[in-house]
């Protein structure tokens, strides 16, 4: 079973690959299982719990859907600690969907996103020893776009132009470390996954 991830900035367009390479290799008769790193993590779990909490009293206003772009020392902790629990979490997936004969995990978002989140947050840019645990999936896509295209376009991030650009110098120095196929973001979805076909057959 082989491990396709994709990361890059909100609003690069992730999702739109994966869904793209999802029906392209289930029309080859693969069995393929879809992962979201965020939808998945305890973190987001118990943003949606808060949520809930807070729905409750009248006086406060609450955003489920605002992207998280602060924390405090407290909730970097937690953070770091949900992502080595989600780790040990996708070693239990990863092992019951191999059991089960699925041939790709195609992964929208990674760990490696949540890392960088983690990094963004702390404003903290050292090694995390949390990095050595992570399960190196076998092709690793970073999609490199440019901030000022991505708020251009009709679904724009919430979190605004300073924050995509910080976090792309985050993703631009793992990208070189973790050894990421880099692919222009900013071509038309059509050409960008003719690339990401041609990767992976070359794999």
């Amino acid at each position: 079973m082989k491990i396709i991830t994709i990361s890059g900035l909100d609003g690069s367009g992730k999702s739109t690959q994966i869904s793209l390479l999802k029906d392209f290799l289930e029309s080859q008769d693969k069995r393929v299982f879809y992962f979201h790193a965020v939808d998945f993590s305890l973190a987001n779990f118990f943003k949606k719990k808060y949520y809930k909490i807070l729905h409750m009293q009248e006086s406060v206003v609450f955003d489920k859907n605002k992207s998280i772009i602060k924390a405090n020392w407290l909730q970097i902790i937690l953070r770091r600690i949900f992502l080595m629990v989600d780790l040990w979490r996708f070693r239990v997936l990863r092992n019951k969907l191999r059991n089960n004969k699925y041939d790709y995990i195609l992964s929208d978002r990674y760990f490696y996103d949540t890392i960088i989140n983690i990094k963004y947050l702390a404003k903290n840019y050292k090694k995390m020893t949390c990095e050595k645990f992570i399960h190196r999936p076998d092709i690793s896509i970073y999609l490199k776009s440019d901030p000022e295209i991505i708020m251009q376009r009709e679904r724009k991030p919430d979190q605004g132009l300073e924050y995509l650009q910080d976090k792309k110098k985050l993703y631009d120095s793992a990208a070189e470390i973790l050894n990421m196929q880099i692919i222009d973001g900013n071509r038309s979805k059509e050409e960008i996954f003719e690339v990401i076909k041609q990767i992976i057959s070359n794999f």
